[in-house]
């Protein structure tokens, strides 16, 4: 007979106070976006460099790109499984370690297909990374906070971006390095701040709610009592509120149930996870990786100084669900969320046809962008906040690889593609039809999230889907 368990691990970790534990949480997961902005914006920057560096042609730059956004579709799928499997912690380890190494290896590169190479096994890391992380945080943070908390961490992916074209500034002048050296030295430092918070993350335990369902009740209960002791000695802890949940032990979730779980069970809930992820990437990417060619192209700005224009962009990115990811918690998931992506499909749309008339310059053309991505930013991070929450905790970490997977495909690589040949025209008016599709997509996700949407703010984990264990044995 399978082994039963009764637990009240869920509500004893949602009822816990804000803590100086849930800041090392936050200090060790989040890094992840950090770094992966960082990665992107480098990758970006360098690009000019490397042609002479090692001899690569404007082809085999771009390619490099794609060769990371490869990775990271494949690094989230295979490693997004394993999380599901052998857990969250020795996940966001291993891909940890798997990004520093090749990231730092990316710095010792000799030529195009020694640098495609580390490249793309960074890019694994970086994919792994999201699925092992996003679960974690959800587990871990209490649900009252759950939503601005997410999105706050999600956005430090611009803070990454910032250090990025700051650290370019520096870098990749060429009266501090040559040309030879200053790119290599952006590579090592992703390294780097990879070795910082590895050590950080030794201190972060493995998912309780993971470790009950795997039938490893008594570690589960060790690590939530060591929890709540550090807590209890600043604040008192309230009693756990609902009744006790009660599961079957299980060790592997077959591909057979996860098919049947995320296409038939939760069928319309993909469809929502797929409509906002795609949505999102494509509105970011098509903007983002083309950024500095529009600049240079359209408004003649050097190409040394696209990082100052870079600056404000990213801070625009990073304030939005910092000030307003708090309402996601109190307001709701679901009006936020219609909102945010309606405003900044709106906004994108408006600020073509400016493009298109030709009325704005470098300046005001970043001033627009910084302001619509100061709310799309809350829009592409509630994203990721709603496919880890709205699926069961087994297959948890695989929702959110395969959404991620799919944006990444559609955003990552679609849209800068599409847009380059749109720059490439020199016609205004093209890339203005550019815009549209960003912007109808992004309309499109609105529609989807007012029709589909789930209320799960304030809500615990199981609240919204319960655990399939615990499906299996109500049947």
């Amino acid at each position: 007979m399978d082994q039963q368990i009764q637990t009240h691990v869920p509500q004893r970790l949602d009822r816990l106070p804000w803590s100086r534990w849930h800041w090392l949480i936050v200090t060790g997961l989040g890094i992840t976006w950090v770094l992966d902005g960082l990665e992107v914006t480098l990758a970006g920057a360098v690009g000019g460099v490397l042609k002479q560096s090692l001899h690569m042609s404007d082809a085999q730059v771009g390619a490099s790109a794609t060769f990371y956004l490869i990775g990271a579709v494949i690094g989230a799928i295979g490693f997004g499984y394993v999380t599901d499997l052998l857990g969250r912690k020795k996940l966001f380890t291993v891909t940890l370690l798997v990004y520093l190494i090749a990231t730092a290896c990316s710095a010792l590169s000799w030529n195009f297909w020694s640098f495609a190479v580390f490249r793309f096994i960074t890019g694994t890391g970086i994919g792994g990374e999201y699925a092992a992380i996003n679960s974690a945080i959800d587990e871990l943070i209490p649900a009252r906070v759950r939503g601005h908390v997410n999105l706050t961490i999600n956005a430090t992916y611009w803070l990454g971006a910032a250090l990025g074209a700051v650290a370019t500034i520096f870098l990749l002048n060429v009266n501090t390095f040559s040309s030879n050296i200053g790119w290599r030295f952006a590579f090592l430092l992703g390294a780097a701040l990879g070795v910082v918070i590895i050590f950080i993350r030794h201190l972060i335990p493995e998912s309780p709610r993971w470790l009950i369902t795997h039938g490893r009740e008594a570690e589960a209960e060790k690590i939530l009592s060591q929890i709540e002791n550090e807590v209890r000695k600043t604040q008192p802890l309230p009693e756990p509120d609902g009744e006790m949940l009660t599961l079957t032990v299980r060790h592997r979730t077959p591909w057979k149930e996860i098919w049947q779980a995320m296409v038939h069970t939760h069928g319309t809930r993909s469809l929502l996870g797929l409509s906002l992820m795609i949505a999102q990437a494509f509105f970011y990417n098509a903007i983002f990786f083309t950024y500095a060619l529009l600049l240079v192209e359209f408004y003649q700005v050097a190409p040394e100084r696209v990082g100052f224009y870079l600056l404000p962009f990213s801070l625009g990115n990073l304030l939005g669900p910092i000030l307003m990811g708090r309402l996601f918690d109190t307001v709701g998931r679901k009006p936020m969320i219609i909102a945010t992506y309606a405003i900044s499909g709106l906004l994108l749309a408006t600020t073509g046809w400016f493009f298109q008339q030709g009325l704005l310059t470098g300046v005001t053309q970043t001033a627009c962008w910084t302001v619509i991505f100061f709310v799309a930013s809350c829009a592409a991070s509630s994203a990721y906040l709603t496919v880890s929450e709205i699926f069961p905790l087994e297959i948890r970490a695989l929702a959110i690889s395969v959404f991620y997977a799919a944006g990444t495909l559609a955003g990552g690589v679609g849209a800068p593609v599409l847009f380059g040949i749109l720059i490439g025209t020199g016609s205004r008016t093209h890339v203005f039809y550019g815009y549209l599709v960003g912007a109808a997509l992004m309309l499109m996700a609105a529609a989807t999230e007012r029709k589909l949407g789930v209320k799960a703010e304030r809500q615990s984990l199981e609240s919204i889907s319960a655990p399939l264990a615990s499906s299996n044995l109500q049947k």
